[in-house]
């Protein structure tokens, strides 16, 4: 019988249903998923699942039931774990394995085996997270339900899971899911992307809640959840017991303290903007990037999305920067040999090929532009700023990651995850190790205000010499476990070991210093040593996972230890605090009664909804989709062990249509599907000199509405200069038209009052009574900046 992408009509799914339960305690989450399994064929099974995880969880618990008998699992050396597996498979037993990929450490693959004809089995799995804070405060936790496919450049060593992708109308698994939040501060609101049931409150003081995801939730998307606290930004310090039964003076045995730190910046300081700077843009030009956002009103494809960002940054750099824009698929290019001085020239050349700016350059093959980036010479006294955009889909994840921190002091990124399915890994870890802010971009009409919201993180002052220092009572030391902090935008989270004990009062105080523009500034956080109840082991494990990734991060060529070493100890962390690694895996073997499963084993891959779908190889050929190839490949053929199936990477065939939500509207893969017109707004930033003002044409009078007769015959006086009386009517219908968006123009209108201040011209009172009395607004004059 003919497959569809993979996954034959006439074979069984063994995964039914998945569950997931979600327990948010203030600013960290700890989640709870459940799957399970059931054979309905008459012969065994082994049922391989490869899915999505947040980029930054730290798994820690995995276990089985089949029947009445309960096979926790233990974190053992990868080689070892996939060892016992094979072992157990081919004598006869169950065994069950889970293990993170090598090159991204979002991706999991859990394997289920020997699940006897007839026979159920449930698998818990369980994995703590922090949740990062939004540039609106919110609190962001993504439960991915997308796994799209992951690009592996040529010639990049290792390779992914195998992973078989259907329409998600065909998912044959369902989805139940469901959050209870509760922190000191009242919880005020909590938002999705997803259809929910309503917020149930379940105290008076609004503490404490509950949300489920509505029924029939379709696969066609991840699970995004923003959760708003009322006064967000207090510090707080949890310190969490160690367990009873390890070592005192281990990790796991002494106490282990959470610090959330907000530092309060001076507003002053904060809402200065910087003249200088070079901003470099990197823009995903891959074949994936000409798929819809999705958003209902405006089916704007990602490119066309980022070619509006980009819009809108240009415009809003200040004078006296530098700056360039690179693209990239499967080769780069630049629209400058290296950046240059912003100016009405340079950017009016930037636009023009920037609105040319398809998805047609193939892979997303990012290490070689970041490659190009850094080997350009800095430019004195223009400290550089790297934005990234990207749907995120390549496999060499830790290699990018790597790159970028290797060239964290000469730059900071921010990184922009466009579209559902993007690499929460990539986006978070190229922020992190770049010293920048990442936001996750799933409607097309965020995107303005997300990159917006990052230019600000920019141009504010840089945090310089950050420092943290304890004081504790006699008796007591502190070995911390966070990597060092190099940014602050919206707080930071460090974790450290509490050994020793003290007789004194049990208090400690941490000391945030830093200089801000040139200031010397410092936060206090004042906590008490009493450890808290019923967090479990939650702060010892996302400490756990912070030095692991610290470790893994390593590099021999840095001057840091030998693999080998680092390797060792990532282990032995890994094993001691039950958290999983690039280099350790969750293997459970159930023994059961001895009596062996009989007959074949069928392997059975239990397919993944991606956004769309396509299967991957890797040759010198431009990448086409290959007409009239069968898809069902990887499932024919017959992997002999886990070791043998890690190492299949994607293979690009032909694929089944992506779903209609992202579909372009035609079938020309190089070309774009019809977009909507320019929104009013961007025609009216489009519009704008390089230096903040407009110029009085029939351009500007159509953006605002009116004719080019009534624009000019209601200039108030003779000497009022026409590109004077042109930028205060585009900022009155800013302000008029456009305050619940302010966050996107503000830059560019105070661009523009400068100007105006600049100019000295006279009537300014009386062009703003006349602009009023043109749009029908009642703008003041102070409000425009005037």
């Amino acid at each position: 019988m003919m497959s569809l992408c993979g996954l034959r009509r006439d074979e069984q799914v063994p995964l039914k249903s998945v569950e997931v339960e979600l327990q948010v305690r203030d600013h960290v989450a700890s989640v709870i998923s459940t799957l399970n399994y059931e054979n309905k064929e008459d012969k065994p099974l082994e049922a391989v699942f490869v899915f999505p995880l947040p980029g930054d969880a730290a798994v820690c618990h995995f276990s089985a039931t089949i029947g009445q008998t309960q096979i926790v699992a233990e974190v053992k050396d990868k080689q070892e774990a996939r060892e016992k597996y094979d072992d157990a498979l081919s004598s006869g037993q169950q065994a069950f394995l889970l293990e993170e990929s090598e090159q991204s450490p979002d991706i999991f693959c859990l394997s289920v085996g020997s699940l006897p004809p007839g026979e159920s089995a449930s698998i818990r799995l369980e994995y703590v997270t922090e949740l990062a804070v939004q540039a609106d405060d919110g609190l962001r936790f993504c439960l991915p339900a997308v796994l799209n496919p992951r690009y592996q450049p040529q010639g990049s060593e290792g390779a992914s899971f195998q992973v078989t992708s259907v329409p998600a109308s065909l998912v044959p698994y369902s989805l139940s899911f469901s959050a209870r939040v509760s922190s000191p501060r009242p919880v005020s609101k909590v938002e999705s992307n997803c259809s929910l049931d309503p917020l149930q409150y379940l105290n008076t003081e609004q503490t404490q809640a509950t949300v489920k995801l509505a029924a029939g939730h379709k696969f066609d998307r991840d699970v995004e959840v923003l959760i708003y606290y009322k006064d967000a930004h207090q510090p707080t310090a949890v310190v969490e017991a160690g367990q009873a039964s390890a070592k005192p003076g281990s990790l796991m045995g002494d106490p282990v303290v959470m610090l959330s730190l907000y530092p309060e910046f001076p507003q002053a300081v904060m809402s200065s903007v910087a003249s200088c700077g070079e901003f470099v843009f990197l823009l995903d030009r891959s074949g994936s990037m000409r798929f819809v956002m999705n958003h209902h009103k405006r089916r704007q494809t990602r490119i066309a999305s980022a070619r509006d960002a980009l819009l809108l940054l240009l415009k809003s750099l200040p004078m006296g920067c530098y700056f360039n824009i690179y693209s990239f698929g499967k080769k780069y290019e630049h629209i400058f040999p290296q950046s240059v001085e912003y100016s009405q020239t340079t950017v009016e050349e930037a636009l023009k090929k920037v609105k040319k700016m398809g998805a047609n350059l193939g892979g997303t093959e990012i290490l070689k532009p970041l490659q190009h980036i850094y080997s350009q010479p800095c430019i004195p006294y223009q400290p550089r700023q790297l934005f990234v955009f990207t749907d995120g889909e390549v496999c060499n994840t830790k290699e990018v990651i790597n790159l970028v921190k290797k060239n964290s002091g000469s730059h900071r990124c921010f990184s922009f995850g466009i579209g559902r399915g993007a690499s929460s890994a990539l986006i978070n870890g190229l922020a992190k190790e770049g010293g920048g802010h990442a936001q996750f971009i799933t409607k097309a009409n965020r995107m303005q205000l997300q990159v917006m919201q990052s230019l600000r993180f920019a141009l504010q002052p840089v945090l310089e010499d950050i420092s943290v220092t304890w004081d504790l009572p006699k008796g007591v030391s502190v070995t911390v476990l966070s990597p060092p902090i190099t940014a602050l935008f919206k707080g930071g989270v460090i974790y450290a070991q509490l050994s020793g004990q003290s007789s004194e009062a049990a208090e400690g105080c941490v000391t945030v210093k830093y200089s801000l523009a040139g200031h010397p500034s410092q936060n206090q956080l004042h906590f008490s040593l009493t450890p808290a109840q019923d967090t479990g082991l939650t702060v010892h494990r996302l400490g756990a996972w912070s030095l692991i990734r610290s470790l893994e991060m390593e590099k021999k060529e840095d001057g840091g230890e030998p693999d080998e070493v680092v390797r060792k100890k990532v282990v032995e962390l890994s094993v001691q605090s039950g958290v999983s690694s690039a280099f350790t895996a969750f293997i459970a073997v159930n023994k059961g009664d001895g009596e062996v499963i009989q007959g074949p084993l069928v392997r059975r891959i239990v397919p993944t909804a991606p956004m769309y779908l396509r299967q991957y190889s890797f040759s010198s050929e431009d990448e086409k989709p290959a007409k009239g190839a069968a898809s069902g490949t990887s499932l024919k053929k017959k992997l002999k062990s886990v070791s043998s199936r890690i190492g299949r990477s994607f293979r690009r065939g032909q694929s089944a249509p992506p779903p209609t939500s992202e579909m372009p509207s035609n079938g020309d893969k190089d070309s774009e599907p019809k977009q909507p017109p320019r929104e009013t707004f961007l025609q009216l930033v489009s519009l704008q000199k390089a230096s903040g003002w407009w110029v009085l044409d029939p351009a500007l009078a159509a953006a605002l509405g009116k004719s080019s007769k009534e624009v000019k015959n209601t200039k108030p006086a003779l000497e009022v200069n026409q590109e004077v009386w042109a930028t205060i009517l585009a900022l009155i219908w800013l302000h008029g038209f456009k305050m619940d968006t302010q966050e996107e123009w503000e830059l560019l209108a105070m661009k523009a009052a400068s100007w105006l201040r600049a100019q000295n011209a006279p009537c300014v009172t009386e062009c703003v009574e006349a602009g009023n009395a043109l749009l029908g607004c009642n703008v003041q004059k102070d409000a425009l900046g005037l």
